[in-house]
């Protein structure tokens, strides 16, 4: 307790320092961008549209079970994103920022979290194109929207403690950014965004594909999350504790990497 307690004093302390990296980030990104951050709205929309062309006109794939495919596609695409976005640009915060980490003393996981802030905030921003998607197809809005909140919370944690263990290995370990890419490329089809899970009813290597999807946890995430916000059903029991304990253990694990390896950082940047 007395180490988290000196964790959220330093993070309270440097909140300022937190703000402005996001804030650069954030004004890099659009730079000479004639748009801006219309981007952030148009790009989801328009990743949407190629998905929803190939996995429900040219491949055929969208399945007979999936009722207003485009909502069910964007909601897995703006969390999966999130996630992709956050821990691939955190891997290399740590090694980015080494003049300045060998200058002046800065708690070295700001930089993380800052990268998963920054996802943060372009995700909330890309929300709009969800928004603009159910209207566009006539998706009824349920009161358990609100409910919403709980997997995108808890996402952001797991997506942290994640980000915090690759940004460590990736002080030592250059060739996990790498590695991490091509993971998080058959990770994106074992999420069950572009089908629905119930209809994979075949086995790889004698395992159930089902049993193989309920073991990512970015699943119960986007599942959680299209519960609440297109099928209008409340979190049970089971998917609050499965998203809770996963962002827990991921936190904890990525905690207690990123303390014993930090003090070697400079060394190796």
């Amino acid at each position: 307790m007395a180490k988290l307690s000196a964790m959220w004093n330093a993070l309270w302390r440097y909140r300022y320092l937190l703000y402005n990296l996001v804030s650069r980030d954030f004004k890099l990104k659009y730079r000479r961008s004639v748009l801006g951050v219309v981007w952030s709205v148009l790009n989801p929309l328009l990743m949407c549209l190629v998905y929803w062309a190939v996995f429900s006109s040219l491949m055929d794939m969208r399945g007979s079970g999936i009722d207003n495919f485009p909502v069910f596609l964007m909601c897995g695409q703006l969390l999966f994103n999130f996630f992709n976005e956050s821990t691939s640009t955190s891997m290399g915060s740590i090694i980015s920022a080494a003049p300045l980490l060998k200058k002046v003393y800065i708690p070295k996981y700001i930089f993380p979290l800052e990268k998963c802030c920054f996802a943060m905030v372009n995700c909330v921003f890309s929300f709009v194109a969800l928004l603009l998607v159910m209207v566009f197809t006539g998706s009824p809005f349920h009161l358990t929207v609100f409910q919403a909140l709980y997997p995108l919370v808890t996402l952001f944690f797991f997506s942290l403690g994640v980000s915090l263990f690759l940004a460590a290995c990736t002080v030592f370990f250059r060739d996990i950014q790498h590695i991490w890419s091509v993971f998080i490329t058959a990770l994106l089809y074992f999420s069950a965004i572009f089908y629905d899970p119930a209809q994979m009813t075949f086995s790889i290597g004698g395992f159930n594909m089902q049993q193989v999807i309920a073991l990512n946890p970015i699943y119960w995430y986007i599942t959680g999350f299209r519960r609440t916000v297109m099928w209008g059903v409340s979190l049970d029991l089971r998917m609050v504790e499965v998203c809770g304990l996963c962002a827990v253990v991921s936190m904890a694990v990525g905690l207690v990497v990123f303390r014993r390896t930090q003090d070697r950082f400079v060394l190796h940047i």
